[in-house]
């Protein structure tokens, strides 16, 4: 996994992410057990990328063996305070700091973009057992739904992307309808989860504001986009509660 100042500048903002970004739908865990073909309870699972948790605290309560790999301080940090059972390694998926063939699966919860494949992929086939499965998964706003579009669209325009995914951590797909560029030379089986989550109006700019551009550029210049956008949502949500909609897209593979 490379760590450039995008992929770092989580850990300032680690309580903020654990806070306000969402989780996943149960029907995601079903999903990796049917594409990897085994059943999380008793699996060892290394969780890569594993930021404060969120996809490791899931496999944890399916009954998985897991193990947490993460090379930020300030998101190790919050993990630990937040799942202190769970065993946690520091490190990156381009060089995983794990025995070889030690697991059954190997899972990326919105961090495999962060990775190079050339190192990551033969990484993840070195430590998963013969017949092992590798899993990466995001979840993406559903641009489907005409007032999640209009924000999409907002934010490509605010961060002058407009023909690419409004934001690194939570854009739409691309135009083969997965959301990250999927390595080369391997077979992937694939399944796209449709969920929503009912939030406050704070807790839904909270989650865009900790996407790695907007912390990138700075709260002031965040604001510039965050304020206006406050006003336009509290019209169209006046009881302040956000219906977000989301896709969950993931992808399975036996390296």
């Amino acid at each position: 996994m490379t760590t450039p100042a995008q992929a770092r500048s989580f850990d300032a903002a680690a309580a903020v992410y654990a806070a306000n970004r969402p989780s996943y739908p149960p029907a995601l865990l079903d999903a990796v057990e049917e594409l990897a073909g085994l059943r999380l309870a008793g699996s060892r699972v290394a969780d890569v990328g594993a930021g404060t948790g969120l996809g490791t605290a899931l496999l944890r309560a399916r009954g998985a063996r897991v193990t947490a790999v993460e090379p930020g301080d300030g998101m190790a940090a919050q993990l630990r305070r937040t799942l202190p059972g769970v065993p946690l390694v520091r490190g990156d998926g381009d060089r995983l700091p794990l025995r070889s063939g030690s697991c059954d699966l190997v899972t990326y919860a919105q961090a495999w973009h962060w990775t190079d494949p050339e190192r990551s992929v033969p990484e993840a086939r070195r430590v998963l057992r013969p017949g092992g499965a590798l899993a990466l998964w995001w979840n993406d706003s559903d641009a489907t739904v005409p007032w999640v579009a209009a924000q999409d669209a907002r934010l490509r325009h605010f961060f002058g992307a407009e023909e690419e995914a409004a934001a690194q951590d939570g854009g739409g797909p691309a135009e083969d309808g997965f959301p990250r560029r999927l390595p080369a030379g391997r077979d992937f089986a694939t399944r796209r989860i449709p969920w929503t989550r009912r939030v406050p109006l704070d807790v839904h700019l909270a989650n865009i504001g900790s996407y790695s551009d907007f912390l990138m550029i700075g709260p002031e210049a965040a604001g510039t986009f965050l304020v206006p956008e406050r006003e336009r949502l509290a019209a169209l949500f006046p009881d302040g509660v956000v219906e977000e909609h989301y896709v969950v897209s993931l992808a399975v593979t036996h390296p």
